[in-house]
């Protein structure tokens, strides 16, 4: 089974209600499709302490360290594809992000041509409403937000 681990920020907006930042995924594959942005994530072996994996990732494909704020295991949620992924969160109302660095990946376009090319993993990165995020998210992540919206609002 792949697992996988992330952090999503999140942050009251000025009108109230709830924003997460999320990033949007890099490459051609991503860059027509809807619901193509993701929580900061990545895989992890079973050693590896899924904390630790999620602080990596972020740094790896937003370019910026996870700002010092204390994270929280919001739960792990399964994937269409049978990943599951381990998302922490954490309140940052301050993070700001002037420009996404993300590493790279190697990709073979088209498939079979031989001919490789390095894309972005995630080429932008942004603070959205909750309830846009929705509709952005790959779908197997949405509960995550479900589950935010109710830490958030039993914590208030």
């Amino acid at each position: 089974m792949v697992q996988s681990a992330g952090v999503m920020l999140w942050r009251t907006a000025p009108s109230g209600g709830i924003e997460v930042f999320i990033a949007h995924m890099g490459g051609p594959f991503w860059r027509r499709r809807e619901r193509a942005w993701s929580i900061p994530k990545g895989e992890h072996d079973a050693v590896e302490d899924p904390l630790d994996a999620a602080v990596r990732e972020f740094g790896e494909e937003i370019g910026v360290a996870v700002p010092d704020v204390p994270l929280v295991l919001l739960g792990t949620f399964r994937q269409a594809s049978g990943k599951r992924v381990t998302v922490f969160v954490g309140q940052a109302p301050d993070f700001a992000v002037a420009a996404v660095h993300s590493n790279t990946v190697r990709l073979e376009l088209p498939r079979g041509s031989g001919r490789f090319v390095e894309v972005p993993e995630v080429d932008d990165a942004q603070w959205v409403p909750i309830e846009r995020a929705r509709g952005l998210l790959v779908a197997g992540q949405v509960p995550a937000l479900d589950a935010l919206d109710v830490l958030v609002s039993s914590a208030g």
